[in-house]
């Protein structure tokens, strides 16, 4: 075994031991149920881990995390999870969490391309040019920013819209989705002010959310990075 792996097998076993010394029952319990409250669609990048950043243990946070936190239509991986936590671990929380300083929102932003990554990262290259004229009106050095709360925004509406969401609304199921972002530069999360707890208004309720984005970046407060 290479030496970078060992070192991790030496950390797990580090980390098992802390954690049964603090808590003897923690694996027994954690291995007879799982009853999270929250589903975390966040982004894959390595500086954003899920569980940490809201101080919360395993088995308090299902996750699902792809490159820009996308939620396309036609991601059976990502509406299996999103089935899998509505249906069967009955989450009364999804938080869609993007990141400041997100590379797949960079390279969407300016065209870069990267390969076979372009083809997913045109769901958030719609974004951008859906929101064109609003973030032609903010200076170039906050649209980065912009474009990653515009990009949360958008996926928010985009997971109001499945069939998973749909019909756990339909049968009274409480739940409601979140719109999130997470600094690199200060480890703080920033409510983008959009909860949508049923389909019905999620489009008025994103574009009041859209102009708060507005709002903040025509401002001259330095980038969040």
């Amino acid at each position: 075994m290479s030496a970078d792996l060992q070192t991790l097998f030496d950390n797990n076993q580090r980390w098992s031991e802390e954690i049964r010394r603090s808590d003897p029952d923690f694996f027994p319990t954690l291995s007879r149920q799982q009853a999270p409250k929250y589903l975390w669609i966040g982004c894959s990048d390595s500086r954003v881990p899920a569980n940490e950043i809201v101080g919360l243990l395993p088995g308090e946070l299902f996750v699902h995390r792809n490159v820009a936190n996308v939620i396309n239509h036609t991601d059976l991986n990502a509406l299996s999870v999103m089935q899998f936590a509505v249906d069967i671990l009955q989450v009364r929380h999804i938080m869609v969490v993007g990141h400041y300083g997100c590379g797949g929102v960079q390279c969407a932003l300016h065209d870069r391309r990267l390969g076979l990554s372009d083809n997913w990262l045109r769901h958030v290259q719609d974004v951008k040019y859906k929101h064109q004229p609003l973030l032609a009106g903010i200076a170039a050095g906050r649209q980065h920013d912009a474009l990653c709360e515009l990009n949360v925004i958008e996926q928010v509406v985009n997971s109001a819209r499945t069939t998973v969401l749909q019909d756990a609304w339909s049968r009274g199921q409480d739940l409601t989705v979140h719109a999130w972002c997470y600094g690199l530069s200060d480890g703080l999360v920033t409510d983008l002010g959009l909860s949508v707890s049923g389909v019905e208004g999620a489009e008025q309720h994103a574009a009041r959310a859209a102009e708060a984005v507005r709002a903040r970046h025509q401002g001259g407060a330095a980038p969040n990075t």
